[in-house]
């Protein structure tokens, strides 16, 4: 990874708001750190038997986290270098103060090492929030998701290109980080009233772009495991089938991020699930399972993705990798994060002005959860804003594209 502070790649777009912190007690960031991340401890305790050091070492850590200010990495962290400097303006800081964006990713790195993920003990290498995706991926919802897609055989390619497109953005609500405050009887409602739940709808213009040019390679920068994963790799398996795309590139993360991000573990066991399925799903598993070993479908990732800067400042490697695709989907809520920077931009800032740094046509999307949005008409944004918490609930959701 990189060792030197990032400078952003021009062109800089718009006048940069200011980064979104947890600072304020109304505000989401404090409640992921006060509310959210309590439940989050007390479910990894039940999740798996942790022998006494790595229990020691989680309460610690949640002490540190709720109450506390910031700590140092491990002194044997075999990332302490990096994390050194980046962590250099905040530590001593309670956990609020810096970026959000930083925060987080800095607390699920700190919670590998509780864990002993990284550690020489039994528990090196062991995913902390498998049992959660793994209970999800083999729940009954699945093999209801998966049957539909028997009924989608009537559809004509614009059709299903279309379908396919929100199943991807509405699998992103399958967030089990979410879920963890949104289970709560004061967490968010299921559903909300008008405004209409898809705030920008890009698709036509996603879809248009692909048919208009010769097929090339796509890249899927992946959100969550299980249940939204299955509807990503639908999607590369319907662009690569339909010659919309000729290859296809999935990114995960390279070690558990987040509670439900997806790694190259998660996306096995993904593939496995669809092909061990039947009727449509199953053959859609039969058929990205020969992707993988034609070397059609690519599963790669990058240090980066679990690094606490947006996408303006990644290495030059994956920048290269991605300038040279035809399209980049993002995928999920964190990306939109790293994508538009988690800054309080007004939601009528054009998505393609915060997104101008990004190596190539880019397309997101997004289940809404966390505060920042860009890219909404002023109707639909004065609208809204009458609706208390719309931001965090989970409800609405955006496709835009930046060609």
């Amino acid at each position: 990874m990189r060792t030197d502070q990032p400078v952003p790649h021009r062109p800089e777009g718009p006048a940069r708001a200011p980064e979104i912190v947890g600072s304020d007690p109304a505000g989401f960031p404090w409640s992921v750190f006060h509310d959210r991340h309590p439940l989050l401890f007390q479910q990894l305790r039940d999740a798996l038997p942790y022998p006494p050091d790595a229990l020691r070492r989680l309460a610690e850590f949640e002490a540190e986290a709720v109450h506390g200010v910031i700590g140092p990495l491990e002194p044997s962290a075999h990332d302490r270098a990096d994390w050194d400097l980046w962590s250099r303006p905040y530590l001593g800081l309670p956990w609020t103060e810096p970026p959000f964006l930083w925060a987080e990713v800095y607390f699920y790195r700190r919670l590998l090492s509780a864990t002993g993920y990284f550690g020489p003990g039994p528990m090196r290498g062991v995913d902390p929030f498998a049992p959660l995706k793994e209970a999800e991926l083999l729940g009954p919802a699945v093999d209801q998701e998966l049957a539909a897609l028997d009924r989608l055989a009537g559809l004509d390619q614009a059709e299903l290109s279309c379908a396919l497109l929100l199943s991807s953005l509405w699998g992103n609500r399958a967030d089990l980080s979410f879920e963890i405050s949104a289970d709560r009887a004061d967490g968010p409602p299921a559903q909300e009233s008008a405004p209409g739940a898809l705030l920008v709808d890009d698709r036509a213009a996603v879809l248009s772009h692909l048919r208009d040019r010769p097929p090339g390679r796509v890249c899927l920068i992946a959100d969550n495991a299980a249940r939204e994963l299955l509807p990503d790799l639908v999607l590369l398996d319907h662009l690569l089938g339909s010659g919309l795309a000729a290859s296809a590139t999935l990114y995960v993360k390279p070690q558990p991020c987040y509670v439900s991000d997806a790694t190259v573990a998660d996306t096995l066991a993904a593939l496995r699930r669809l092909r061990d399925a039947p009727g449509a799903a199953g053959r859609t598993g039969a058929r990205l399972w020969r992707a993988v070993g034609s070397g059609r479908l690519a599963v790669s990732t990058h240090a980066f993705f679990c690094a606490p800067f947006p996408f303006r400042d990644m290495p030059d490697d994956l920048r290269a990798e991605l300038a040279s695709a035809t399209l980049t989907l993002t995928k999920g809520d964190l990306n939109y994060r790293r994508l538009v920077e988690d800054r309080h931009w007004p939601a009528t800032t054009p998505f393609a002005a915060v997104t101008a740094a990004f190596p190539g046509p880019v397309a997101a999307l997004r289940t809404v959860k966390s505060d920042v949005v860009v890219g909404l008409d002023p109707a639909t944004a004065a609208a809204l804003e009458s609706h208390p918490g719309w931001r965090t609930s989970g409800t609405r959701a955006v496709l835009q594209f930046r060609p």
